[in-house]
């Protein structure tokens, strides 16, 4: 015989308060545009916590010139926050605000769905985790990159037409002021730029020349005096398209090699350098690079490290060099060429960075890595595994790397010391 047993209903559970998010993004940092993030981040900030069902889970927002995602530093922060269970749900202005490429919109909101994470888009009034939302995701984000293409597209022609019509951008070059097309010389940085510019026809390397600013309170890099030096603009030329935009997505800039034409206006304004010197530098410059080494070997930290004490990049070598003591070290070139008064950062053993960077998670995802201080390192991961690592490291004792017969010649040349200066052991 059956048997019914009757259950009596359960009341559902309280449905969990949603942990939710904004973000926001403007594409540049001008007074207007910086006024917007911060009217983003408010508008969020009340919009959110307004609901009593909603636990605010704070607002992202990227000052960003491109809408491209590894470039957001917040972004990165959002989406990291979200791998790690701490959001349910994102609230963005639209699919241009989240991103300008189609295949990182959809890349993005498909593994935040895998994570269970909504976005919601305001404008086009869509939730990512709906039935139709990655349809209509797919159309509207098509259409934000043909739309983004489409104003690069047109920027670009603009600026080229200037070029042919011999109008420059607005660009900062040391000597000078500009306005529209017209530079405007300043005495005292001129002044700089003739002693560079004597000093370098006087036999003086780019080293020479950047120690002997520095003592004057002047400071270039190496690459800034080379570019100095090769400036046209110094003579009163002005060579325009040097370089150029080829993906409207990452903007990244390439130096114009020949792929493009390129425009020569002669006597634009007033020279700083006449011409005769300005050709006899160019000369010079050529003959120097003709002597010059090869190109030196790459190693798997080159143009990897940099100080964060100065900023400046960090190159290998072979410290004391031809003694029982040489080893191989990282060390930043601004102490290497201009010593400890302008940057006091140390050298750090390739031994150790090899270890440390193990440590970290080796060299897979490795952006870069900051030399913050003495004794810090700072590891920075990128792609899907977007993480900061911060160790420290001590560099061994040398004597920790002496051999018994070092130890012993130590040890007679303390006991001669000692008779010579009447302390007998």
């Amino acid at each position: 015989m059956k048997t019914v047993t009757k259950r009596d209903a359960t009341p559902p559970h309280l449905l969990a308060r949603k942990r939710v998010a904004g973000y926001g993004r403007v594409s540049g940092g001008k007074d207007a545009m910086l006024e917007s993030l911060s009217a983003q981040v408010s508008y969020y900030s009340e919009y959110i916590q307004r609901r009593a069902d909603w636990d605010f889970a704070g607002v992202y927002a990227d000052e960003a010139v491109t809408g491209t995602r590894d470039k957001r530093a917040e972004f990165q922060r959002l989406l990291a926050d979200c791998r790690a269970g701490k959001i349910d749900m994102v609230i963005t202005k639209s699919v241009t605000r989240f991103a300008r490429n189609t295949v990182t919109t959809l890349e993005t909101v498909r593994e935040l769905k895998l994570l269970g994470v909504d976005v919601f888009f305001e404008r086009e009034n869509i939730h990512s985790m709906s039935g139709e939302g990655e349809l209509m995701l797919t159309i509207l984000a098509s259409y934000a990159q043909e739309e983004s293409r489409s104003c690069s597209e047109n920027c670009k022609w603009r600026i080229r037409k200037d070029f042919q019509e011999g109008k420059s951008k607005n660009c900062r070059v040391f000597g000078y002021t500009q306005e529209e097309n017209s530079f405007t010389i300043i005495p005292e940085e001129a002044a700089v730029v003739k002693q560079i510019f004597t000093d370098y026809l006087g036999g003086m390397g780019i080293l020479a020349i950047q120690k002997k600013l520095l003592t004057q309170g002047v400071t270039f890099s190496r690459s800034g005096l080379a570019g100095l030096l090769r400036n046209e603009k110094y003579a009163g030329d002005l060579l325009l398209q040097k370089s150029f935009t080829q993906d409207h997505l990452t903007k990244r800039s390439f130096k114009n090699t020949g792929q493009l034409p390129q425009y020569l206006v002669r006597d634009n304004h007033e020279a700083i350098i006449d011409r005769a010197a300005f050709d006899a530098v160019q000369v010079e410059i050529a003959r120097r690079t003709r002597h010059a080494s090869p190109e030196k070997e790459r190693y798997p930290f080159t143009g990897m490290i940099r100080c964060g004490v100065c900023g400046a990049p960090y190159m290998r070598k072979h410290a004391a060099a031809g003694t029982k003591y040489e080893k191989i070290v990282w060390i930043c070139t601004v102490f290497n060429t201009l010593g400890k008064d302008a940057c006091n950062n140390r050298q750090i053993p390739e031994t150790i960075l090899l270890s440390k960077t193990e440590e970290a998670g080796g060299f897979d995802g490795l952006q870069h890595i900051i030399a913050v201080g003495p004794g810090v390192l700072s590891f920075k991961y990128m792609g899907k595994d977007v993480r900061t690592v911060d160790l420290t490291w001590q560099n061994p004792s040398r004597r920790e790397s002496w051999t018994p017969e070092m130890r012993e010649a130590a040890r007679q040349k303390s006991l001669e010391w000692r008779r010579n200066h009447g302390q007998e052991a």
